[in-house]
């Protein structure tokens, strides 16, 4: 968990760097997003990858290249110089970080009784919310008295753990690996063409990322072991899910990616004040982790999964309505989104684990972190790309703020997005869920 926490800072913590990041290096917002966006892509394909390796791999030896190529590019990062090093310190960061999570997202599946699971995942995703309380803090903390590249000293206290994991892991044999790196490559390709068409406005751009994904699309179908099984999708409760949880996913992603730079270019608070005003939501979220994963267990991934839409739909709401209101209110409004999202987590890992047969559980769940990587790239370069436009007209009437229009559009979207998204839940994914958790029993 405290490697999680970790993790979870890292991918985090930038954001509040972005502003100075661009100034520096006289970039667009949307170009300064690759310091957050490249991370996401690369954390994402990575996690599949170490999560295939895990089953022939000892992971004694993957958690310490992880945690080493972690550290590495922290020291990249920590002495660059320009932008491209800066964004080659954080992908080397990536493809180390990216081992955390698909070891730790294994232990639940692996160890733990389907009726213990949704506290198991809560467990874990309290790593997760930890690294959301304590990120704000100490690089609000490092930016007030140190420039921004030492946020990439952070990483490098997890080489603390590390004899820790070599002394405690065990020593089972390895087998030779089958990685479908092909598959990989494409997928990667295609992923970051698209975020880069939205960062530059290329057209020719995303027709070629269009044309990579018909490619690899088309290769995960004549392979043996392809780096993503198409079997998975021929569960139609376990596709509806991967849907869902991709637009909640781009949903929540407003909360960490715009609220610093709501904070910043609408309340003009400095990157210290921006750290506190997050905290209340962020340590609210670690502390409900452990219980909503306790209520899953009882009550079931539905009941949370109306709770926590609910949560998301006040939040958003409130953020479109009053944009220019007092920062406490903002933080206030932050605790509600960060509740539901770490709920809405929970639940749908808790649901595509029923869903799916025991022998593609692991597999499953690790598509979902990847998409849910995949998503925070690409709903970050959208948002980027929407504030770079300017001047823009008020979607929410209720809204009586001059300032922060395309901020209170995007939630006001947002919120319409997840009042539809309840209702597909509800309407489609809740009855064809039983029915697959009935078949597979």
């Amino acid at each position: 968990m405290f490697t999680m926490t970790v993790s979870s800072m890292s991918a985090m913590m930038f954001n509040l760097a972005l502003p100075s990041i661009r100034e520096q290096f006289d970039l667009t917002l949307a170009q300064t997003s690759w310091v957050s966006s490249l991370y996401m892509v690369i954390y994402a394909i990575g996690t599949v990858i170490y999560g295939k390796l895990a089953d022939s791999v000892r992971l004694k030896s993957l958690v310490t290249f992880g945690l080493f190529l972690f550290a590495a590019g922290s020291l990249v990062g920590l002495f660059s110089q320009t932008f491209w090093m800066v964004l080659v310190g954080r992908s080397l960061q990536a493809m180390g970080a990216a081992a955390i999570p698909a070891t730790a997202g294994l232990i639940p599946v692996r160890y733990m009784s389907p009726d213990r699971r949704g506290s198991a995942i809560g467990t874990v995703m309290v790593g997760l919310a930890l690294g959301g309380v304590l990120g704000p803090v100490i690089s609000a903390f490092i930016l007030n008295f140190a420039h921004w590249r030492w946020l990439f000293s952070i990483p490098l206290f997890v080489l603390i753990l590390l004899p820790f994991y070599r002394t405690y892991l065990g020593d089972e044999p390895s087998t030779p690996a089958k990685v479908d790196w092909m598959g990989g490559g494409l997928l990667s390709a295609t992923v970051v063409l698209l975020v880069l068409s939205l960062t530059s406005h290329s057209l020719w751009m995303f027709a070629v990322g269009i044309c990579i994904l018909g490619v690899f699309i088309k290769w995960i179908g004549n392979v043996d072991d392809p780096f993503i099984q198409p079997r998975l999708f021929r569960n139609k409760s376990y596709t509806f899910g991967i849907l869902i949880m991709l637009l909640i996913s781009g949903s929540v992603v407003s909360l960490s990616f715009l609220s610093p730079l709501l904070l910043t270019h609408v309340q003009q608070l400095s990157p210290g004040w921006v750290g506190l005003v997050m905290v209340p939501a962020a340590m609210t979220q670690a502390l409900f982790g452990r219980k909503a994963g306790k209520l899953v267990d009882r009550r079931g991934s539905a009941y949370i999964f109306t709770i926590a839409s609910g949560l998301l739909l006040i939040s958003f709401v409130l953020l479109s309505t009053f944009i220019g209101t007092s920062p406490l209110f903002i933080s206030a409004f932050l605790i509600f989104g960060n509740v539901g999202q770490m709920c809405l987590a929970i639940a749908m890992s808790n649901t595509i684990s029923a869903i799916l047969p025991k022998e593609q559980v692991g597999i499953g769940i690790g598509i979902l972190q990847m998409t849910n990587f995949i998503m925070f790239a690409v709903a970050s370069a959208v948002y980027s790309s929407l504030l770079d436009l300017g001047t823009v007209k008020k979607l929410n009437l209720a809204n009586g703020y001059g300032d922060g229009i395309m901020y209170s559009n995007i939630f006001f979207v947002l919120a319409i997005l997840q009042a539809a998204l309840l209702i597909f839940y509800h309407v489609q994914f809740v009855k064809m869920s039983g029915a697959s958790v009935q078949a597979n029993q």
